[in-house]
């Protein structure tokens, strides 16, 4: 990583991104990423092809914001460190699609699709580490709506 500090400039930056992450599409966006739980690459393809529809729009706007996020980082636009200490939601993003990831690639004929995003992870020493952290926590988060969802229908 790199060992410069980072400027006024990258915190203003920063700041921006939290706003933008605060906009109420944006907000909608990424309430409904975070209860979506793909378990196979179908998943992620039917949101996908759903061409029109809300879950369609909140996909891609959750993705292309981190990916245009990423992108500043990887073209040296933004301090990568100031960036990894202060967006932990790209990697719980990544982490949630990342298994399914190659298939998607594959399916779609787009080889680079979250190349930015990717390339920023693995980046840093600790990415295996912070992302085997994040896979494990969206596991559990899962598993907790499982729960929940069988407790709602057995009250039900």
């Amino acid at each position: 990583m790199a060992s410069e500090k980072a400027t006024p400039a990258d915190a203003e930056l920063i700041l921006k991104l939290y706003d933008l992450r605060r906009e109420a599409t944006m907000r909608a966006a990424r309430n409904w990423f975070l209860n979506f739980w793909p378990e196979s690459a179908d998943d992620i393809m039917n949101v996908m092809v759903a061409f029109g529809s809300p879950e369609n729009a909140y996909f891609r706007q959750v993705l292309t914001y981190w990916e245009h996020a990423a992108a500043l980082v990887a073209h040296g636009a933004l301090h990568q460190q100031l960036f990894f200490d202060t967006q932990g939601e790209l990697w719980f993003v990544y982490a949630k699609l990342q298994p399914f990831l190659e298939e998607i690639r594959q399916r779609t004929g787009i080889r680079d699709s979250m190349k930015n995003t990717e390339a920023v992870i693995y980046s840093t020493p600790e990415a295996e580490r912070r992302l085997a952290t994040m896979q494990e926590r969206a596991k559990r988060f899962r598993e907790g709506r499982s729960v929940g969802s069988a407790t709602e229908r057995a009250k039900q």
